[in-house]
């Protein structure tokens, strides 16, 4: 038997925090007190990695740039995510943000795909090929599919309107929630 890697990309869950983790707002989630998991996400997180999946989070924060919260305060919403999922029995890997707004011209804003190629350097992957990355917008989805990742949708957050335009690739498994996507993935 070989000493399985570290880090695989066949391994890897790539997780959009607001509206897959955590409830969305269109006011934007800019504290401790506005940042709500859903239930289940956090378990779910926790069993994808005691199955031996590394899971990660790509996550669009334009509110820093658009000055509603700043980074300090982001930091402590990871934090307190991070902490969440360890009491579980889980571990997030690596968290990469996009602090830029719509218009600043940055390649990390999802749909671009540079945030999944940073969460690969942070984990020291050659390839994405077989990773999955799990959001509730067509943006995380195309963005995951430019890096090649394969995508899966949770109608939680702007899931629902997401899957009502049909925007996105048809062979896309699309479930309730994070929890679904976990229970189907380790079924």
């Amino acid at each position: 038997m070989t000493a399985k890697a570290p880090y695989s990309a066949d391994h890897l869950i790539i997780l959009d925090r607001d509206g897959v983790i955590n409830r969305d707002s269109d006011a934007y989630v800019k504290s401790l007190a506005e940042f709500i998991p859903y239930p289940g996400a956090i378990a779910a997180t926790a069993r994808l990695t005691q199955a031996g999946y590394t899971v990660a989070i790509a996550t669009n924060q334009s509110g820093i740039a658009r000055g509603y919260f700043d980074a300090d305060t982001l930091k402590q919403m990871h934090a307190h995510l991070s902490a969440l999922v360890e009491n579980a029995g889980g571990k997030l890997s690596s968290i990469a943000y996009c602090p830029h707004g719509p218009d600043d011209g940055c390649d990390c804003r999802k749909p671009l795909p540079g945030l999944i190629y940073q969460l690969q350097r942070s984990l020291g992957l050659p390839t994405l090929t077989g990773s999955w990355m799990v959001g509730d917008s067509l943006r995380d989805l195309q963005a995951g599919e430019a890096a090649g990742c394969r995508p899966a949708l949770v109608r939680t957050g702007k899931g629902k309107s997401t899957e009502a335009r049909r925007q996105y690739a048809d062979d896309t498994p699309v479930f309730d929630d994070l929890a679904a996507f976990a229970d189907w993935l380790l079924g």
